[in-house]
């Protein structure tokens, strides 16, 4: 039940006192318990009041009438939550049954980015982003705006763009878009609101590229631990150090290390079972650097059933240095994990499974199918066919995904061009650090003019 105060009617008349409405809708929602957002703390988005037709104070109602909806679908009907009812809404004032199908609209939201080298850290994004509203636009730069303002990027803009389309949060991808963020964009695809990492991205000159939309909202911290310069770091330091925490002079450049929970694979997680009719079917391998490759043949699998049932079996770390040796995985399980369970196409993960494909795991899971792409198969410790059972069994099959991309590939794309990399990651952060010695100098000015004020 939805309880509505009429006192809060008046407030809402005005812009100011709604803008204040929707950013206290944000705050609250972690501290009510909605479920999509429970325990996450790194999810503080900021809205961007688009104007037009919707008034402030009709998007503001719209984010609170979302998140209370969220909360009485998952059985959270005991919090009672303030919000008043305007006529843009659909509703009618001092209601106390609320009828959620005829007073609110889909709520859209807006990311952009690089999205290279997609990363668990850009799908953690983009999955607290799509918690705040229902349908979720993404916007991925061309490569000539990524070396104009940042330097090249690793994959081409046609691998970027179906990496992202390839996350199950995101509902729409914009080819090209702009790579500063004006209201004007925000407008012309009808989002409510922008949701964006507390991180510092500049244009060639120095300037921050939501600097618009920042001064419309609140900001969303983003992932902790992980960025496509770290990952671009792991792989030029040839070492395996990349599991360890080690860090540059900015906050947001540098190896770092990566801490897993129960919760953020919660997070991740589908939660959905197999269901009568599904084909279960099973993959297996080290999946690092989750890539487009990996993504193209997962895809070709989906494609092998009507109701396809897709789990993912993970090489421990020891195990994938085993077979591939020099400094792999790139990244650790942990991250592997997170970065396959974004895949719109996989159902469960096998976290540290069995190299061998054995008897046991195929009657656990009741597999009907084990595939394997057209990469080499690598022998067990024993020098034995890991695939021997499903071979007996007649159950595996080839898959041909027409993508040979690998993760040595990508490697050898990094090293071919590692001064440039180099030399971009040294420019990054350099900008990074001159814009956090100029944060700095601000917020002295502010200490300084607040205790004179004082006296």
């Amino acid at each position: 039940m939805c309880v509505v105060a009429s006192p809060m009617k008046e407030a809402l008349a005005h812009r100011t006192a709604a803008a204040g409405a929707a950013a206290a809708a944000a705050a609250a929602d972690t501290q009510t318990g909605c479920p999509a957002l429970k325990g996450d703390s790194q999810l503080t988005p900021f809205i961007i009041l688009t104007g037009g037709s919707r008034s402030a104070a009709t998007v503001a109602l719209q984010v609170i009438t979302h998140q209370t909806e969220k909360m009485i679908k998952n059985g959270h009907h005991h919090h009672q939550v303030n919000t008043a009812a305007g006529k843009d809404a659909g509703s009618t004032p001092g209601t106390a049954a609320c009828s959620p199908e005829k007073r609110r609209r889909r709520i859209r939201v807006w990311c952009d980015g690089c999205y290279d080298m997609v990363h668990y850290g850009h799908s953690n994004q983009l999955r607290q982003a799509k918690a705040m509203g229902d349908y979720l636009i993404v916007g991925v730069h061309t490569d000539s705006e990524i070396a104009k303002h940042k330097g090249p990027p690793v994959f081409t803009q046609a691998e970027r763009y179906k990496m992202v389309r390839a996350i199950k949060w995101v509902d729409e991808v914009v080819e090209g878009a702009p790579y500063v963020t004006t209201l004007q964009t925000l407008d012309k695809y009808n989002c409510d609101f922008c949701v964006h990492g507390d991180d510092i991205t500049l244009t060639v000159d120095g300037k921050d590229t939501y600097e618009e939309v920042k001064k419309s909202g609140r900001e969303c911290k983003r992932t902790q631990g992980v960025s496509t310069t770290d990952l671009v770091g792991r792989m030029l330091l040839m070492t395996k150090a990349h599991h360890s925490n080690i860090k540059g002079h900015s906050p947001w450049t540098g190896v770092s290390q990566f801490l897993q929970t129960s919760q953020k694979i919660i997070q991740f997680a589908s939660g959905q079972e197999p269901q009568p009719g599904d084909t279960i079917i099973y993959v297996a391998g080290a999946f690092d650097l989750f890539h487009i490759g990996h993504v193209d043949f997962l895809e070709a699998v989906h494609k092998l059933a009507e109701k396809p049932y897709i789990i993912v079996g993970l090489h421990f770390d020891q195990e994938v240095n085993r077979y591939k040796g020099k400094n792999y995985p790139i990244m650790n399980v942990h991250e592997r994990t997170l970065s396959v369970l974004a895949c719109r196409y996989v159902s469960e993960v096998v976290i540290g499974a069995p190299f061998a494909v054995t008897k046991d795991l195929l009657d656990h899971f009741k597999v009907d199918l084990v595939c394997h792409g057209k990469t080499e198969i690598y022998p067990d410790k024993d020098g034995s066919d890991p695939y021997a059972e499903p071979r007996r069994e007649g159950i595996l099959r080839t898959v041909d995904s027409v993508n040979s991309l690998t993760t040595d590939a990508i490697v050898q794309r990094i090293i071919k061009n590692r001064l440039l990399f180099e030399a971009r990651n040294q420019k990054k952060e350099a900008n990074e650090i001159a814009v956090i010695q100029a944060m700095k100098r601000q917020e002295e000015e502010k200490t300084k003019e607040r205790a004179q004020a004082v006296l």
